[in-house]
């Protein structure tokens, strides 16, 4: 058997999340079901992580086994055929070696996600912002994101249905931007850390809208953060705002893809 690396690109706004499930369409089942049309004894695709309903992906990363030795840009090719007109594009593929696993190997996990900060509803950003109307304050946001920095019990910020041994996570990074134009704010906020638990990542950004527009205060962050208690959390934040932008790994993966 071959091994390969898979970087993916998708809109999670159709999808019932990544994972596989009977009846529903989502991600992971859709890409396994273009694989059996390649080779019939595969197993399907282990994904890096498990995007819930409506999250989004620019490169989430995934890993199969193949009977057939695949160059891989006619394997990139295979499968985005077989997926049209699935909102699924296979952007990069890599041989790798039989140890590679696109979820144990990980080291880092960068989710992104995207707000924006206007008065008007929105029309054809609806599925890709979490749209705000209220005037966000970007240095409290700062200022309340620090205290999540590091290795803490996150209790407060995971979903009750997290099925996450230990509540304990190192977060080595929360970045939060704004970039003025003529559509609205847009309001970035990055988040880096080997791993994060259910929910981690939206419960967060949630939080800090509740700062940014001053309806909290930073230091209540660190209040809800030391109660380890999950109705401390601000509201979960929309999943049309959430991607998972990149995972890295130990070694270097080098994603032959079709750039024109």
């Amino acid at each position: 058997m071959f091994r390969y690396a898979l970087k993916i690109e998708y809109m999670g706004t159709y999808f019932h999340g990544w994972q596989r499930q009977e009846n529903l369409e989502t991600v992971q089942g859709a890409i396994n079901f273009a694989l059996k049309s390649l080779d019939p004894f595969c197993n399907g695709i282990i994904g890096a992580g498990r995007t819930d309903a409506g999250v989004h992906a620019t490169g989430q990363v995934a890993h199969l086994d193949l009977k057939k030795n695949w160059d891989p840009n006619r394997l990139q090719h295979a499968l985005n055929f077989y997926l049209k007109p699935k909102l699924i594009a296979i952007i990069g593929v890599a041989e790798v070696d039989s140890n590679f696993h696109s979820r144990f190997s990980a080291i880092k996990r960068h989710y992104l996600f995207k707000i924006m900060n206007r008065s008007a509803p929105l029309t054809l950003e609806k599925h890709r912002f979490w749209h705000v109307g209220r005037p966000l304050d970007i240095k409290k946001m700062e200022q309340a994101a620090s205290y999540l920095i590091g290795k803490h019990d996150f209790t407060t910020f995971r979903s009750s249905l997290c099925q996450a041994k230990s509540p304990i996570k190192s977060i080595d990074l929360i970045k939060i931007s704004k970039t003025n134009s003529s559509e609205g704010n847009t309001i970035e906020v990055k988040l880096e850390a080997r791993s994060f638990l259910h929910n981690q990542v939206r419960s967060i950004v949630g939080t800090l809208e509740k700062v940014g527009s001053k309806v909290w205060s930073p230091e209540r962050v660190k209040s809800a953060l030391d109660s380890k208690n999950r109705s401390e959390c601000g509201p979960v934040a929309p999943p049309s705002g959430l991607y998972l932008s990149r995972v890295d790994y130990p070694e270097n993966i080098f994603f032959i893809n079709n750039q024109y």
